[in-house]
């Protein structure tokens, strides 16, 4: 993948708590975060000396790289933010520009820590379907804003070959939103809940905190039955 393919987005700790409901024994587990980008959860968990793996294609560029990318994007998106304000719910977040300064804080808190996580072998670059990770060894997987949300770009298939595969190396697995770009519940969610309802996983569609798209505020939790 292409870094002018990859539009750098960051959400901080206290979001990941909302979207996934983390409780204090949550962020104690062996968690794994699929597509976590330039979000500051995996920096602000490990300064509370919690244990987090990241990957995203994202983790293959430097941190020079990643800055500028950075800087050519947050106008544009900020751009189709204000120009599609009735899509979004203004209350936790009160405007865009508060948005704007709530993002690019979680980023610079990224970028600060990004080089030294990767010395660490905690932001790797590695992306769903394939993991590199041994069966069961997180205790959580948590995929934000990726699964289900990109759903015009990335088939039904994909979407069980991916929670499949983080099912292997977790024990539990918790996707947000469950929403497309347009706002529209994802064509995927029934046939991927069939799927691995059908193969004995435990699957429940959970209203969390977090609602800041319109329609965006469930998570689906999946477990091993």
């Amino acid at each position: 993948m292409k870094l002018e393919n990859i539009v750098p987005w960051g959400r901080n700790l206290a979001e990941y708590k909302a979207m996934f409901l983390l409780n204090k024994d949550d962020l104690n587990a062996k968690i794994l975060g699929c597509g976590d980008g330039p979000s500051s959860f995996n920096t602000e968990v490990d300064l509370e000396q919690g244990s987090v793996i990241s990957i995203d294609p994202l983790y293959a560029f430097s941190k020079q790289e990643i800055m500028q990318r950075i800087d050519d994007v947050s106008d544009e998106v900020m751009e189709q933010v204000k120009k599609h304000q009735d899509d979004f719910v203004w209350k936790n977040i009160p405007d865009p520009d508060t948005l704007y300064q709530l993002r690019i804080e979680a980023m610079m808190e990224f970028l600060m820590d990004y080089n030294e996580g990767k010395e660490e072998g905690r932001y790797i670059a590695e992306v769903l379907p394939k993991l590199s990770f041994e069966d069961n060894q997180f205790d959580l997987a948590l995929s934000s804003h990726f699964l289900f949300l990109y759903s015009e770009h990335l088939d039904e298939e994909f979407h069980i070959k991916s929670i499949l595969e983080m099912l292997r190396v977790a024990k539990e697995v918790r996707v947000f939103p469950l929403i497309d770009l347009k706002g529209e519940k994802s064509v995927h969610t029934e046939g991927v809940i069939k799927e691995l309802t059908e193969l004995g996983y435990n699957t429940s569609i959970i209203k969390t905190e977090y609602g800041f798209q319109k329609g965006g505020d469930e998570m689906l939790k999946i477990t091993k039955g």
